[in-house]
């Protein structure tokens, strides 16, 4: 049986994550919930600048996002990885869609795991997909 190993760390940002223990138990009651097991997995935190550049080094993408997931896992229902989050992007998209900034905090955290989980959203229905599991773990958060 795997031990959790959920890790924190922060690049070129001063922002560190609130609730560290309740969003790990709520990381590993969603991994759960979809019949995986939890490894380990890292999330740093990060600048816009910071994702910008390993968007270009590892997937050729130009582009400014909020989340790059790189997936690592080796046996089949065990979920390991690295997320990446740009905490400038999901302050800017807090406002830009009228959430507070822990809702869309916990969103793309979510989403980085869902993608982990298998959940894709580069076509429509996959994103709507997505999207609706999104919610619903948004919604089994106990703190």
């Amino acid at each position: 049986m795997s031990r959790l190993q959920i890790s924190y760390f922060s690049e070129e940002t001063t922002f560190v994550l609130k609730e560290k223990a309740h969003v790990r138990e709520w990381i590993k009651n969603t991994i759960s919930n979809e019949g995986f097991r939890c490894g380990a997995l890292n999330f740093i935190f990060c600048t816009d600048e910071y994702l910008l550049t390993i968007n270009k080094q590892y997937l050729d993408h130009d582009t400014y996002t909020d989340i790059v997931t790189f997936d690592s896992s080796e046996v089949e229902d065990l979920i390991e990885g690295d997320i990446f989050i740009s905490i400038d992007r999901v302050r800017e998209n807090a406002l830009k869609y009228s959430k507070t900034e822990r809702d869309e905090l916990h969103r793309v955290i979510i989403h980085g795991v869902l993608h982990l989980l298998g959940y894709k959203d580069k076509s429509d229905e996959d994103e709507k997909k997505m999207r609706s599991k999104e919610d619903e773990y948004l919604s089994k958060r106990k703190f």
